[in-house]
């Protein structure tokens, strides 16, 4: 927020630089992040002087350049040679002295002592275009006879040079988001340290009284909710023109383009008492009636820049008779404002609901002044003041006369909020004790009423443009801010206790994960819980009906809580691809919200699902190309694995789980790893369609585990410690015929419930589909490592678990010996 220098000081003077403002604004919470030099002319004009032509006359080696000598002051005469056609002795002119610096859009050039066909030039004679105060460049700039030679230009033409202040406000001080309010905070700052300064002078707006009754207008408030207040008054015999120079510099100080006259004073009044106004051509409201009000949702509203825009249902609007002519605190209609036409104003002053204006700001992504304030909280106790002051300043600058008596629509007043505040309280915050004297006082200065309540307390009414102060923290706050943090000393002697909380096992077992991913070459992400409302519209695994969005969300980017950990890191993979990352082993801890129920009455515990869940995905390759190894790709069979031996770590009854496969949706081949009908795991490869969203051009693998169901089955086997076995292992093959959907994980299972007391390990080492094997059939080659604890095994025993396991096998999934 931009705040001037010289603005501030109309309605508080003070002897200070505007660093050193800066720094007491600083110290009061009105954090001054810069300080720009403003003027009115680029340059300021600095080096130019009024001068008068002694001689002119024409150059021997020119046929259109002029020899003049130019007194400027101080028994100074120069040789300047001018081009200019209109150039003649006696003139009164704007000279650039030797070292000036001219401006030309961006660029700037010096004037320099120079020989300009044979003869010296010690200057340079201006035209108005050459110094920025005008466009026209048919000739010098010719003064008037009574113009002081010497004088600099400068102070001839009243250019002004301003400090501007670029504070950065939070969101919560609306009360500070004009110059009366930086005004309020910097008098109370300044009267407490103790700088002389004059009292706190508020703007002018007297009253007046109405000259007709010819155009007024009736307010209809129908959304009372939406807006709580709503003032207007009306104007005849306007005459819209350019605003005076003061004005144009006051807005042109601070950032703002000047318009004309009428929209100036609107402007001039928001960013000075921080009160939204908004002109309407009161010949263009049709029926003589300002209806607030919502329109149907689809209804089709041009706005003030041209732009065709559909409007919701909770979109508040400013309507005529026929229609909508303003989106009530953002924006402006295309056909009711104030053009040069315009002869009869409709001037607005209210206070709308913030909520209300901020959900149609970001609905329709439109930003302005007016919605700033709005959307923070504006004080409803200002709206006919504002209308005052803006219309004694229509009434001097475009010759308007008031046409109506201030219309008010106010039906329920909001009360200022009364607060009690103990001093123990404030000097319990503090860490010292402030005098009661002082916090009366500062209480005051900020505009509250204070009321004694005995020695121990205060009663604070606060003022309703600090919409902030509801609670006696706030007041706090506001006392020790003014007070300066800058006088609270620092106790020399720190007292603290270690509070160190033991760590639940959940917490335990994602450290011991994270532990082993990292020294397994994963890396941890983290992702933000909020994603894109498109993703459940844009793939059909998602169910839209569970979908739990935000109410009032930062953009259309984070407008839902995930469902899924899979966008988020497909969106992590994507950005690193694209940065040449093309190697990728990611996880992450976090949560996902899926809605259990419909019914908003219930509590949100019963609504909304919030699960811990842990994802991990691989793509590319185990590592760069190296001279001596050459790399693998990483895949399914990897990211298998991986998890597997990740719940052998944390000490999860594996043996417990029973695997199915799913249907092609976001995987386009997927392994479900369940435990009691409920799924843990879900392990894949993701669909091309779901890359392709993402621009991801090679293949993604993903797991995600549901880390509350995996957390609540760990560490429930004991871990038995035995000796290294004393007695040889040997080795057995096994070639299974098996049909197409017996899998791996069933033969696993089924050789270690046969033989668990003797089989130490089983693994695959050849899979074989094609001739000499039957259609609908494929082999298996396992290999069995076998071992006593107590002996060595004989060839007999040998057999004997072989048969066994034969038989097993034939049993239970009807495998026959290759």
């Amino acid at each position: 927020m931009k705040i001037s220098f010289n603005w501030l000081k109309q309605y508080l003077s003070f002897d200070l630089t505007p660093e050193e403002t800066g720094k007491y604004l600083t110290d009061c919470g009105l954090e001054v992040e810069a300080i720009e030099t403003f003027e009115s002319v680029r340059g300021g004009l600095r080096g130019l002087v009024i001068g008068e032509v002694l001689t002119c006359e024409p150059h021997t080696d020119s046929d259109h350049l002029h020899v003049t000598t130019v007194d400027v002051g101080n028994n100074q005469i120069l040789n300047v040679v001018c081009g200019a056609a209109n150039v003649a002795k006696g003139q009164k002119v704007v000279v650039a002295t030797i070292g000036t610096v001219l401006y030309d859009n961006e660029s700037s050039f010096t004037i320099k002592k120079s020989k300009i066909r044979g003869v010296v030039s010690e200057g340079m004679i201006c035209a108005e275009d050459e110094i920025g105060l005008g466009s026209s460049h048919d000739g010098i700039m010719v003064l008037p006879e009574d113009a002081k030679i010497g004088t600099p230009a400068a102070k001839y033409f009243k250019i002004e040079s301003d400090s501007i202040f670029e504070i950065g406000l939070t969101p919560n001080r609306s009360d500070a988001i004009s110059h009366f309010g930086v005004a309020r905070d910097l008098y109370a700052v300044l009267k407490i340290n103790g700088v002389k300064c004059s009292g706190l002078v508020l703007p002018t707006a007297y009253d007046f009284t109405s000259n007709s009754r010819k155009n007024g207008i009736e307010i209809v408030v129908e959304n009372k909710e939406a807006c709580p207040r709503y003032s207007g008054l009306t104007f005849d015999k306007v005459k819209v023109k350019e605003s005076p120079e003061w004005l144009k510099n006051r807005l042109k100080s601070i950032g703002i383009r000047p318009i004309n006259n009428i929209v100036d004073i609107t402007q001039f009044v928001m960013f000075e008492v921080g009160q939204p106004l908004h002109a309407f051509d009161a010949d263009k409201i049709t029926g003589k009636k300002v209806i607030v009000k919502n329109l149907p949702s689809g209804t089709l509203f041009n706005t003030l820049d041209g732009n065709e825009i559909k409007l919701d249902h909770e979109d508040l609007m400013i309507c005529n008779s026929e229609g909508g002519m303003c989106i009530a605190g953002v924006y402006g209609g295309l056909d009711s404002g104030v053009t040069q036409n315009t002869t009869s104003i409709f001037l607005e002053s209210a206070y709308f609901n913030p909520v209300s204006v901020r959900k149609t700001s970001k609905r329709h992504n439109l930003k302005t002044d007016a919605a700033f304030r709005f959307e923070r909280g504006c004080d409803p106790e200002i709206t006919v003041y504002a209308l005052k002051r803006a219309a004694n300043l229509i009434k001097d600058l475009s010759g308007a006369i008031v046409t109506s008596e201030i219309m008010d629509a106010y039906p329920t007043r909001i009360e200022r909020p009364t607060i009690t505040l103990r001093f123990d309280e404030i000097n319990r915050i503090a860490g010292k004790e402030i005098d009661k004297q002082t916090v009366s006082t500062i209480l005051l200065l900020l505009g509250m009423e204070v009321q004694a309540s005995g020695e121990e307390q205060l009663m604070v009414t606060v003022p309703l443009y600090k919409n902030d102060v509801t609670r006696p923290i706030d007041l706090i706050e506001e006392i020790l801010r003014i007070y300066g943090y800058n006088n609270i000393e620092i106790p020399e002697q720190l007292s603290y206790s270690i509070h160190l909380p033991k760590k639940t096992l959940s917490t335990k077992l994602q450290e011991r994960i994270s532990l082993y991913l990292a020294a397994n070459g994963f890396y941890e992400m983290m992702n933000n819980s909020l994603t894109k409302s498109t993703y459940a519209r844009q793939f059909d695994f998602i169910d839209e009906s569970k979908s739990i969005p935000l109410l009032n969300p930062l953009s259309n980017e984070l407008s839902v809580m995930r469902q899924t950990m899979l966008f988020s890191g497909l969106e992590t993979i994507s950005r690193n691809l694209n940065n040449k990352n093309t190697n990728l082993r990611l996880f992450e801890f976090g949560k996902t919200y899926n809605r259990k129920s419909l019914d908003h009455h219930a509590e949100v515990t019963e609504q909304i699902e919030e699960k811990d869940t842990l994802s991990l995905f691989v793509t590319g390759k185990m590592h760069d190309d190296v001279w001596n190894h050459q790399p693998f790709d990483l895949d399914f069979f990897y990211l298998k694995n991986m998890v597997l031996n990740l719940m052998q770590k944390i000490n999860y009854p594996s043996e417990e789980l029973t695997i199915s496969f799913e249907e092609p949706g976001r995987f386009l081949e997927n392994l479900i790893y369940s435990i009691n009908d409920k799924v843990l795991i879900h392990i894949g490869q993701v669909h091309p369609k779901v890359l392709k969203y993402f621009d991801i051009k090679k293949p993604v693998y993903y797991a995600e585990v549901d880390a509350q169901l995996l957390y609540s089955d760990c560490d429930k086997n004991r871990i038995i410690y035995s000796q290294i076995p004393a007695f040889p292992s040997v080795k057995r093959d096994l070639a299974l015929v098996v049909n197409q959907e017996v899998s791996y994980e069933q033969l696993e299972q089924i050789a270690y419930r046969t033989a668990s007391k003797w089989l130490k390990s089983v693994t695959l080492f050849d899979v074989y589909e094609g001739t000499h094997i039957e259609t609908g059939k494929k082999s298996y080659a396992l290999n069995f490592v076998l071992q006593h604890s107590e002996k060595t095994m004989t060839e007999e025993d040998i057999q004997k678990i072989m048969k066994k396991l034969i038989d097993a096998f034939d049993k239970e999934v009807g495998a026959k010996l290759r």
